[in-house]
């Protein structure tokens, strides 16, 4: 185990324990795990653990968004819950356990699956292949000379036999024989199979849809059978679909085979079927539809690029949040591997900037020491090409600065549609994406439009920022999503008149007190969300505790929270477990970001109902920012009404 090891520990305990855990994948910032039952997982605890941004849930998958280091906390997670590195669940569970939902959100289970695991060494081959270019621009050294070649090679390996690669990983994701999915890719590589059946080389012996979208040489044929002429180096599409048929053939097979002699036949008997199925027809109706997407996605480019270039930099962000963007990232690898460039998902390269220029801009407005601490990181993670730091730990919990930050990325990207901004080769991130903008001939007039679009995008987001974002003097708002964010100066900086000062927090709900510790779960009674007391309600009315704003009101309305004028943020928990109820039973009097005076009526619960329903009604009364007090003191009350003092803030 390494150094987060403890942090490790923490994230498989609340996620449900080992045993709920199916598979575990990531990314650049975030844990992506499949979890067999989400309601065991304890968001609030995960989302305040130090070393974790935030907790989303998307694609059917239960994301921690740990940051930079998210590869060093993998690591550790990975002996824990008995899975090794890109490996599939420990229980061996078959792809029909995979994520629940609509069927796009199996998808970008899927994709994510599929490429994540490759997404690293494709940036660093790519940054060779670009940096290489570059030089070689630069006169620095001749593409004949043997350093370019091998630096080439280095560059080019992964996406000229990017079959390979795919192979394997969609074999692991599909629960094929990982080995059996790198034969597959192997084979849609072969060279005799490349420059002579499937090759244009020598006389076609006939064509197939002639005429259309879909016209087609045939050079050869398998027993009768027209093999219609596709290289399947460099592409993405039709060996993931091979791989996923060759995954049925295989548990077809196994159920039939003994298994004195299932070792070889089985892999044998998938190979002769997958194999001929997939180069007569699974390989062709892959690359048509991609021809098929590829020509839709251009007809509407071709009908406005700047638009076009718009909606993806205004959107791109969002998706981000979500785990969306993967859904996206096929279009992207597609383009370059059969095109030799992307001009329809770069647009993109926007939002990195817009992201670090706002962040950029809080680090200089801003007067909240922590704040400020936070926003000089992130900035550079962000031009280094790494933003979700930024916007969950900054740019949402604030939320006007998130909206700038997606406008200037549209407008960057409205800008790159309209200048045909294209790149040429997978590779790099943030500021390193540069040489794979470089033209295959060495000409710099893509890369100017490259660093223009920066600038451009950079000068708005940061002007903007400075003009329109404005702090209030209280503790920033945290989103829904939990992203936990600085308290300002107000809050923090302000020197007490004496040497400890009290704030009270009134009761919310008339009834019985309770030692937090005493209630029925153990994470509000461990103390890890914060310190504070429970009521067990005689009536079903929350009133405001405090003077403040409503800071957080779940959409299920069984919890809110408030960030009082002296700097405490308040969350009521109406019952255990109510979030099931979905809002049934309850009703509410205010919505987020409302001002609320101490007193006034927040939420009415039905308290017959919920217990009717086999709730528990204790009310945990939670100071969520505990660690910036000396101390949180409960009542010594067994009753209290509304409006009596049910804690005390030492500060």
């Amino acid at each position: 185990m390494g150094k987060y090891e403890n942090l490790a520990r923490e994230i498989v305990r609340n996620v449900g324990g080992k045993e709920n855990v199916s598979s575990l994948t990531h990314c650049i910032t975030r844990l992506r795990f499949k979890l067999k039952d989400e309601t065991k997982a304890h968001d609030e605890i995960i989302k305040n653990m130090d070393g974790v941004v935030t907790v989303m849930k998307s694609g059917g998958q239960y994301q921690v968004v740990i940051g930079n280091h998210v590869p060093e906390v993998y690591a550790d997670v990975l002996p824990l819950i008995g899975q090794e590195e890109g490996g599939a669940d420990k229980d061996g569970a078959n792809e029909e356990d995979g994520p629940s939902g609509s069927l796009f959100n199996r998808a970008i289970d899927v994709i994510s699956g599929i490429f994540q695991p490759i997404l690293g060494i494709m940036a660093a081959c790519g940054m060779v292949k670009g940096f290489n270019a570059l030089f070689v621009a630069l006169k620095l050294y001749d593409s004949a000379c043997g350093g370019y070649l091998v630096l080439n090679a280095i560059g080019d390996g992964l996406f000229t036999f990017m079959p390979l690669f795919l192979g394997y990983t969609a074999a692991k994701k599909f629960k094929l024989k990982p080995m059996l999915g790198l034969v597959i890719g192997a084979i849609m590589c072969y060279p005799t199979v490349q420059n002579s059946a499937l090759s244009a080389g020598g006389e076609a012996l006939y064509t197939l849809f002639a005429g259309t979208m879909f016209e087609s040489k045939v050079y050869t044929e398998f027993f009768g059978v027209p093999m219609i002429a596709m290289d399947y180096t460099g592409t993405v599409i039709p060996v993931i679909f091979v791989v996923y048929f060759a995954s049925k053939c295989e548990k077809f097979f196994s159920r039939f085979i003994p298994d004195l002699v299932k070792f070889f036949f089985v892999p044998m008997l998938t190979l002769l079927v997958a194999i001929p199925v997939g180069f007569l027809a699974i390989g062709p109706l892959a690359t048509f539809g991609s021809a098929v997407i590829a020509g839709a996605v251009m007809a509407v480019r071709n009908f406005s690029p700047m638009l076009a270039g718009a909606i993806v930099g205004l959107t791109w962000q969002i998706l981000v949040i979500f785990g969306l963007h993967w859904g996206f990232i096929p279009v992207y690898i597609n383009n370059i591997m059969t095109n030799g460039y992307d001009n329809v998902m770069m647009p993109f390269f926007a939002c990195t900037f817009a992201t670090s220029a706002v962040v950029l801009a809080i680090f200089f407005k801003t007067k909240n020491r922590q704040l400020k601490e936070m926003a000089l990181p992130n900035f550079i993670s962000g031009i280094f090409g790494v933003t979700e730091p930024a916007i969950y730990g900054i740019l949402l919990p604030l939320k006007k600065p998130f909206i700038i930050s997606c406008i200037a990325g549209g407008i960057g990207g409205g800008f790159y549609g309209a200048f045909n901004f294209r790149k040429f080769m997978m590779g790099g991130m943030g500021i390193f994406e540069f040489p794979a903008m470089i033209e295959p001939d060495g000409s710099m007039g893509n890369l100017i439009v490259a660093v223009s679009g920066v600038v451009l995008t950079m000068a708005i987001a940061f002007a903007a920022t400075m003009i329109f974002y404005r702090e209030d003097g209280q503790k920033a708002e945290s989103g829904q999503n939990g992203a936990k964010t600085p308290v300002s100066d107000a809050a923090e900086g302000a020197k007490p008149e004496k040497m400890v000062r009290q704030i009270e927090i009134s009761s919310p709900i008339k009834g019985t007190v309770l030692k937090l510790a005493d209630i029925k779960d153990d994470a509000f009674a461990s103390g890890v969300l914060g310190k504070g007391a429970a009521i067990l309600p005689e009536e079903g009315k929350v009133y405001a505790p405090a003077d403040g704003v409503v800071s957080a009101l779940f959409p299920t309305l069984h919890a809110l929270g408030l960030v009082t004028d002296g700097g405490v943020e308040v969350l009521i928990h109406i019952g255990l477990d109510t979030v099931q109820l979905n809002g049934e039973g309850f009703e509410t009097m205010v919505k987020q970001g409302d001002r609320v005076e101490k007193g006034q009526l927040l939420i009415t619960f039905d308290k017959d109902f919920i217990e009717g329903k086999g709730y528990c009604m204790e009310t945990p009364v939670l100071i969520t920012n505990t660690d910036q007090f000396l101390d949180v003191v409960e009542t010594g009350k067994e009753q209290v009404n509304p409006g009596d003092c049910l804690l005390n803030i030492l500060k």
